[in-house]
């Protein structure tokens, strides 16, 4: 059985932690999506380029290394938002979606999370979920995080970064931030990580069996 999971949403929406936990439950590979603009963004930086350089944003997209998605200089909000920068030229997108695709049609299947798998990058998965929570949660998360790592930021300011990357994701031209028309919706705003958990395997559970 060939099973694609695709799980989109806004940053700190919880997406990216449910997709892992649904990956191993159903024993399938996962990819955080993310990672890959993100990537893409540190490249061009080190190499001394500019986010906004269309051609030089392609080129290292279509160099994108799979071996070196696991930098932890990829995390944070400071990659976070470049990475949004590089995420709005289409020929990036482009450059990656092949790599996506590829990814989502291993043996077996996979599951996938970012902003725009189920409506462009996998539009015939199995199973498409949007998650979302409250600005204000999804700040309160985000703010926790970087406490527990010693991070010393405020909470104002990941509440105007998420508004902002939101703002970002949802308005550019190319594959835009939006839930697609047959994805069930999950709002994790009240939810901890467990309660989130048990209700997108209900959820998954439920479109699966209905099939």
């Amino acid at each position: 059985m060939t099973l694609i999971i695709a799980i989109d949403g806004p940053a700190a929406s919880g997406k990216g932690t449910l997709a892992r936990r649904i990956a191993s439950h159903f024993g399938l590979p996962w990819l955080d999506t993310g990672l890959l603009y993100r990537a893409v963004a540190r490249d061009v930086l080190v190499s001394g380029g500019s986010l906004d350089d269309i051609a030089e944003a392609a080129a290292a997209a279509r160099a994108i290394a799979a071996e070196t998605l696991d930098d932890p200089a990829l995390r944070g909000p400071k990659a976070g938002d470049a990475a949004s920068i590089v995420a709005k030229i289409p020929e990036v997108r482009a450059a990656l979606l092949d790599y996506q695709r590829a990814f989502a049609g291993q043996a077996g299947g996979a599951v996938l999370d970012g902003r725009d798998i189920g409506t462009v990058v996998c539009p015939g998965a199995h199973v498409k979920v949007f998650v979302t929570a409250s600005d204000e949660a999804r700040a309160q998360r985000r703010f926790l995080e970087h406490q527990g790592r010693g991070e010393n930021i405020s909470y104002h300011d990941l509440l105007t970064d998420i508004r902002r990357r939101d703002a970002r994701d949802r308005d550019r031209s190319a594959a835009p931030m939006l839930a697609a028309r047959d994805a069930m919706h999950l709002d994790t705003t009240e939810l901890d990580a467990n309660q989130a958990f048990d209700a997108l395997l209900t959820l998954i559970n439920t479109k699966l069996g209905a099939n």
